[in-house]
């Protein structure tokens, strides 16, 4: 798998992965044992968003009154979750991956910001799983309550979500053979970083476009900080 360290400030970064959508295989009855039950659904609420970020919501669903529009919400909840670490989940079952990184760094240092930004990752999904498995059991209290339990659905989302962001930054730290890999291009995107918010759109784009990744452009805009 290739990693970008993304230059989003004088002196910060982010990682970031494009990984082509997998195929649904969610579908079908749900596994035995509660542990994998949770993750089953956890697989189809990532199959819905995905399939709504590429193609819309189903024919409809804005007309549902406020099921529909708190399902609409819930969903583009999940969507930001998933830009936000997709990546990690996807390093906690890597053997080896390429970082790319701009080439006004030296390779050691791009090292140290991996691993830095790794470790800062481990430790918050470490203490936001201990506190999201607490409110599922609390959450669980509400089953006495007729309706869908929404709040349960959260936490655990959220509760599988750490536990596999977890799995993958400790993965990326102990478990993966790294290559490394100087990019002009992810230098330029340093240099933008000085331009109008609406002037710089369409340098970040010719960046994407070099390094032939989709959406690399939302992911920078909503990331960067002038300076």
């Amino acid at each position: 798998m290739d990693v970008y360290l993304v230059p989003v400030g004088a002196d910060r970064y982010e990682l970031y992965c494009e990984i082509p959508d997998e195929p649904n295989d969610a579908a079908g009855d749900a596994p035995r044992g509660f542990f994998r039950r949770l993750m089953h659904r956890f697989r189809e609420m990532i199959a819905d968003a995905e399939r709504e970020r590429r193609h819309g919501p189903p024919d409809g669903a804005a007309r549902r009154g406020w099921a529909g529009r708190l399902r609409a919400k819930m969903m583009r909840w999940v969507t930001e979750s998933i830009a936000e670490q997709r990546l990690l989940w996807h390093l906690r079952s890597l053997t080896v991956a390429r970082l790319y990184f701009p080439d006004d760094l030296t390779e050691p240092q791009a090292v140290e910001i991996l691993r830095k930004q790794l470790g800062r990752d481990f430790d918050k999904h470490r203490f936001w799983l201990a506190i999201d498995s607490v409110g599922f059991v609390v959450s669980g209290l509400l089953m006495l309550v007729p309706g869908p339990n929404l709040l349960a659905y959260y936490f655990a989302f959220r509760l599988v979500g750490h536990y596999l962001s977890l799995r993958g930054a400790k993965n990326g730290l102990s478990g993966i053979t790294w290559s490394h890999v100087r990019s002009e291009p992810l230098t330029e995107l340093r240099r933008v970083l000085t331009l109008d918010p609406g002037v710089r759109v369409g340098r970040v784009n010719a960046v994407a476009q070099t390094l032939r990744l989709e959406h690399l452009v939302t992911f920078f805009e909503r990331s960067a900080v002038s300076t």
